[in-house]
């Protein structure tokens, strides 16, 4: 998925504008705005630039709920008008989960309906992963490898189309043993996506620390923050980080 294209992604829920940009507007317009946005990009680079959504599907939540896993399950068929949508545009779509006290496996299955759609990928958010007796906010959660691993074979034993699997990442404990990322598997595209935000030298602070002893070959994803940044960069300075990152989101 990265041999030749680069993507450009709003980021957010579509019931609400107070996750991110991607829940501003109604769905005929995110779809426009991801691709405004995505236009100033393709005269930076001879790759092929898409734009895309990235959709918060599991919502960190401060009670437990129901269920006691303090993540909210948005309902399927609230996203799917969007994820239609996009498709219909060209454009790709992660779904992004952030499990509480879950996991990510149990919550991903609960989204196969949407999984099985080809222009559909996966984001992990270990920030809200929590331990079964830890409560929200009091750390930032992980993710260990052997369940990102494990992913490849989801993908073939379910016979879904490649993947995009991004894992976002600002410190490096939050994704355990990351030296043992399989990157082998045709089932998925995998890229570690850096959640920085506040000003540029220290965002570019947690991008190379990130790189330190990063697995070699695997793609990066950079964030523009419109209200947290000081300043947030344009295209063309987002496009002179370096490495070039292959895929940007803005929030």
């Amino acid at each position: 998925m990265f041999g030749g294209e680069r993507y450009i992604a709003l980021y957010g829920s579509p019931i609400t504008p107070a996750l991110g940009v991607l829940g501003e507007q109604d769905v005929p317009a995110t779809v426009d705005r991801a691709e405004e946005m995505a236009e100033p990009y393709r005269a930076l680079t001879d790759d092929t630039v898409i734009p895309a959504q990235e959709i918060i599907v599991t919502v960190a939540a401060g009670q437990a709920g129901d269920d006691g896993n303090y993540s909210n399950e948005g309902a399927i068929e609230w996203f799917i008008p969007l994820i239609e949508a996009a498709g219909e545009a060209g454009q790709y779509v992660v779904l992004d989960f952030q499990p509480g006290r879950s996991d990510f496996l149990s919550q991903i299955q609960l989204y196969e309906e949407l999984l099985a759609y080809p222009h559909v990928g996966i984001a992990l958010d270990p920030e809200w992963r929590l331990d079964p007796d830890e409560m929200p906010l009091t750390r930032i959660g992980h993710v260990e490898i052997e369940e990102v691993n494990y992913l490849a074979d989801y993908v073939r034993e379910n016979t879904l189309p490649q993947k995009m699997i991004i894992l976002h990442q600002f410190q490096l404990q939050m994704i355990r043993d990351r030296n043992q990322l399989d990157q082998s598997r045709s089932e998925v595209a995998l890229l570690i996506h850096a959640d920085g935000q506040g000003s540029q030298s220290t965002k570019n602070d947690t991008w190379w620390t990130l790189h330190q002893d990063a697995p070699e070959g695997v793609a990066w994803g950079w964030k523009n923050f419109f209200d947290e940044d000081l300043p947030m960069l344009t295209p063309e300075e987002t496009y002179a980080v370096e490495p070039m990152p292959q895929f940007v989101s803005y929030q």
